[in-house]
Formats: C-alpha cells, sequence, structure tokens
C-alpha cells in the first residue's frame, strides 16, 4: 500500500494573526513632565525666534572648559512710545559684555551694557530633586529694577515650583503625568503691588511625533498650540491665543527646518504679519543670521543681519 505523499501549504497561505494585547500603562513608573511654564517649548522654538532690527555681532571666548566671555554689538532702530498708528523709530547703539559659568549642576550668567544694566541668572542644582532659579535685572531708572526667585522640586511623575519676586510677587503651579502621554497642572498668583490675582490650568499631550498644548487663565487669555514633527529635521506649528481683555485673537502658523548647514524658521500670522529667520554655519566658530519681520496692518517693517564668532 503506497504512502500518502506529503502537501507542503501554498506559499500565499496567511499565518493565523494572533489578537493583538493592549499596552499595559504602569501608572507607578509614569515620566517626569516639563515644567509648567516651559509647556509650549516647542512652539516657541518654531514660532518665536529672537528677531531683530539693523546690525548684530556676537563673539564668545572660551577661557576654560566651563567659562566663558562674550562680547555683543547691536545697531538699529529703536521704536518708542507714541500716539501714533505708525511707528516712530530712533537710531541707537549698545554694547554688553558678559561672562558665563556653565555646570552641570551650577550656571551663572551676568550681562552688563555701556549705559549701567546689568541682568544675571542664576541656576543651581542643590540636590537631584530641588533646583533653584534666579533672574535679577538693574538699572538705574526708577522703579524699572526686578528680579524673582523660583524653587523648582521635581518628582518621580510630577513637578512643583514656588516663585516669589519684587513687587510682592507670589506663584505656584503644579504639574502631574496622568498617561504616559498627558500631563495636567495649574497655577495661582498674587501681584501685591497691583493687587491682582489669578488662577490658570494647562493640558500637555506629547509623543514621538506630536505636541499639542492648550492653557487657560482667569485674567482671559487662552492659548493653544499644536506642533507635528514631519523629520528630525522638518516641524510646522500652529498657534492660537484669545486675550478676553483686550479682545485680540491671533493665530500663526509656522515652520522650524533643520538643513545641513543651516537653520530656517518663518510664520505668519492672522494680523498679516510675515516673519523668516536664518542661522546659517559658514565655518567652523562662524554663523550668519538674517532676519526679517513684515507687519502690514501697522507699517512696520524690520531687517537685521548678524555674525555670531567663537567658540
Amino acid at each position: 500500500m503506497a504512502a500518502t505523499p506529503f502537501t507542503a501549504p501554498p506559499m500565499d497561505a496567511k499565518a493565523t494573526e494572533l489578537p493583538k494585547v493592549d499596552e499595559v500603562v504602569d501608572y507607578n513608573n509614569l515620566p517626569c513632565p516639563l515644567p509648567y511654564e516651559e509647556i509650549h517649548r516647542e512652539s516657541l522654538m518654531s514660532l518665536k525666534p529672537e528677531v531683530f532690527e539693523g546690525m548684530r555681532f556676537d563673539f564668545n571666548k572660551a577661557l576654560g572648559p566651563k567659562f566663558f566671555l562674550s562680547h555683543s554689538v547691536t545697531m538699529g532702530p529703536t521704536e518708542v512710545p507714541s500716539q501714533s498708528p505708525e511707528p516712530i523709530k530712533i537710531p541707537t547703539a549698545n554694547y554688553e559684555f558678559g561672562a558665563n559659568y556653565i555646570d552641570p549642576k551650577l550656571m551663572l550668567i551676568g550681562r552688563v551694557s555701556h549705559d549701567g544694566r546689568l541682568n544675571a541668572r542664576l541656576k543651581a542644582d542643590l540636590t537631584d530633586n530641588l533646583i533653584v532659579k534666579g533672574n535679577a535685572s538693574l538699572t538705574s531708572e526708577p522703579h524699572m529694577s526686578h528680579a524673582m526667585g523660583t524653587f523648582d522640586y521635581k518628582g518621580t511623575d510630577y513637578r512643583a515650583q514656588l516663585q516669589v519676586g519684587s513687587g510682592t510677587l507670589l506663584g505656584a503651579n503644579y504639574i502631574q503625568s496622568v498617561t504616559p502621554h498627558i500631563s495636567l497642572g495649574g497655577e495661582i498668583f498674587w501681584a501685591g503691588q497691583h493687587r491682582k490675582s489669578g488662577v490658570g490650568y494647562a493640558a500637555r499631550y506629547s509623543n514621538d511625533k506630536t505636541v499639542a498644548t492648550g492653557q487657560v487663565a482667569s485674567t482671559g487669555m487662552v492659548a493653544l498650540s499644536y506642533v507635528q514633527k514631519v523629520s528630525e529635521k522638518l516641524s510646522f506649528a500652529t498657534e492660537f491665543s484669545y486675550n478676553h481683555m483686550s479682545k485680540d485673537v491671533t493665530a500663526t502658523v509656522g515652520y522650524d527646518a533643520v538643513l545641513r548647514q543651516a537653520r530656517v524658521r518663518g510664520k505668519i500670522d492672522s494680523n498679516g504679519c510675515v516673519t523668516g529667520f536664518l542661522e546659517e554655519r559658514l565655518n567652523v566658530g562662524l554663523t550668519f543670521i538674517l532676519s526679517a519681520e513684515l507687519d502690514h496692518k501697522k507699517k512696520d517693517y524690520k531687517f537685521g543681519f548678524g555674525f555670531t564668532a567663537g567658540e
């Protein structure tokens, strides 16, 4: 009796698919969120570049692995307050000298200008969880100097901050990760000098490709932002802001592109303001900067260029 020959299964037969098992979220091991004041970090980097007008030259000189000096020269028009609908500008020039100490646990930054204005910043990691931040601005003009200190406590899946500033300014905020991608937070503040207080709430969703944030405050401010990362070198961002007190509404869309030797950022908003910002590396230690902002509604046009040299 002949044996029955073995028949191989057809090559196009599909293997039996096993049902997908939902990912189990470990709520005892959620990531630590960004600080409350930085929930819009990605959209700010794309939509709010440091636009300037005129000429700027920055030079940095390293004196050691953690200490370097900086020199900054700017020349260009400065807008002065006016009742006219069109901006009034006067030519100005400014020089700033800076000293900087950068360490993983301590950062000290100081700037002093030729007219006597002093700006200082401090960030110190007292422990692995407690960070102290401070900034101050001192000037000879009356009532224009101010200072603020911040205590930032970083937990495993939350952050809490306490802020104390000049003019009897007190503030506190808290943000908590509720899932691996969503964090929720709130803030409260009191400005004793102006006798004003308020509360605010914020939410943030983030993954590898998308960042969406929302923030609302009792002062009447609403801010929404969305960032889509197309690739590692290209992202698009949108922002919507509404101020109930002044009835101002602004919608903005922009992009952030990183090329081989350059970075280009641009945006346009619902008020007709168009902005472009280019940073191109010409050589090692030399960067060319080009800035432009066209505000057709206010008839305010700003163009600037500059160089950054040094290590």
